[in-house]
């Protein structure tokens, strides 16, 4: 007996995959058979696509809506599809590109035509990964440029820290003590320091 499922797969928590399940439910997927990995498209490590692949048997219809939401890396795209449509003998159904619907073609010429649109597909995909990442990149770079901070914000330093700092500086108490009087550990104490004689001699 022939069984329909959906794959869906949104790449972080925040991301909604409301449009992907509607999608779905138009083709009168059964909920029960529609499976949703919040992750990231770079590999096939998902749960839920993992189950998906376990329940599916020759003959079953696989839907997914665009040929991102199966995955992000090129060669591993082709690699899934081969086991999906050679290994375990299920049709796939792109919502978004009627040409890769491999229940339509089975002919030779249409058997070559899906594979060029999905190769096509899958380089586009795999190009737009990197291409995000590049630009995510290069945000960052250019934030850090306009003097933006990432990671955890640093605790404001104590009001008498100059004065510490210059005790210390000539030799008039410990690293240590120094440190102490500041209510930090030494380690950041040293590194606030290296940051502060940098200042100094851009400065001087």
């Amino acid at each position: 007996m022939t069984d329909t499922y959906g794959y869906a797969r949104v790449s972080t928590k925040e991301q909604k995959e409301d449009r992907q399940l509607m999608a779905l439910c138009k083709m009168q997927v059964p909920k029960k058979n529609i499976y949703t990995d919040q992750q990231s498209g770079k590999d096939f490590d998902r749960p839920m696509y993992r189950r998906l692949l376990k329940r599916l048997k020759e003959d079953d219809v696989l839907y997914i809506q665009s040929i991102d939401r199966l995955g992000r890396n090129y060669e591993e795209i082709l690699e899934q599809w081969r086991v999906l449509t050679r290994e375990k003998k299920v049709d796939i159904v792109v919502l978004d590109m009627p040409l890769l619907d491999t229940r339509r073609g089975k002919d030779l010429m249409g058997t070559f035509l899906s594979d060029v649109v999905l190769q096509v597909l899958s380089f586009v995909a795999e190009n737009e990964r990197k291409n995000i990442r590049q630009r995510q990149r290069e945000g960052i770079e250019a934030a850090k440029l306009r003097g933006v901070q990432f990671g955890r914000p640093r605790k404001p330093l104590p009001d008498n820290f100059e004065l510490i700092y210059r005790r210390w500086e000539s030799g008039e108490i410990s690293g240590r003590k120094a440190a102490e009087l500041c209510g930090m550990p030494v380690t950041s104490f040293c590194r606030i320091v290296e940051e502060w004689k940098e200042e100094e001699q851009k400065m001087a």
